[in-house]
């Protein structure tokens, strides 16, 4: 189990990384995109920092992810870029890929939360 752990783990860290560095480099292939797609990724080009803070905070939790004694801080970093990420594939941009890959990810995120839950006891009372 420890080994099936450590795979999943470093394949989501894998993940993130690869999304953050692509904020940056914009190597991956971007799909055709839908109008209300478009206009969503131009507001999000208005707001110049918000795409390299989201991409900076995906390299770093994704680094953070793969070391176990990382993994838990990793983990609160990654969640609130995860629950976004959830919520857009949901309302936004409504396709089965994506919303089974996000939810697959949020489960595996949850997980590692509350594998972690002993760290998190002083953060919360």
């Amino acid at each position: 189990m420890k080994i099936l752990k450590l795979i999943i783990c470093i394949l989501f860290g894998v993940m993130f990384i690869n999304a953050g560095l692509d904020k940056f480099f914009h190597y991956n292939p971007v799909p055709p995109l839908t109008e209300t797609q478009m206009k969503i990724y131009a507001a999000f080009g208005e707001i110049g920092w918000l795409l390299p803070l989201v991409g900076t905070v995906e390299v770093i939790g994704g680094l953070l992810f793969i070391f176990p004694k990382t993994r838990a801080l990793g983990a609160i970093i990654i969640f609130p870029v995860l629950t976004g990420i959830v919520i857009h594939n949901v309302y936004r941009d409504p396709s089965a890929t994506g919303i089974c890959i996000s939810g697959i990810l949020f489960l595996i995120n949850i997980w590692i939360l509350i594998d972690n839950k002993e760290k998190y006891k002083n953060l919360v009372g």
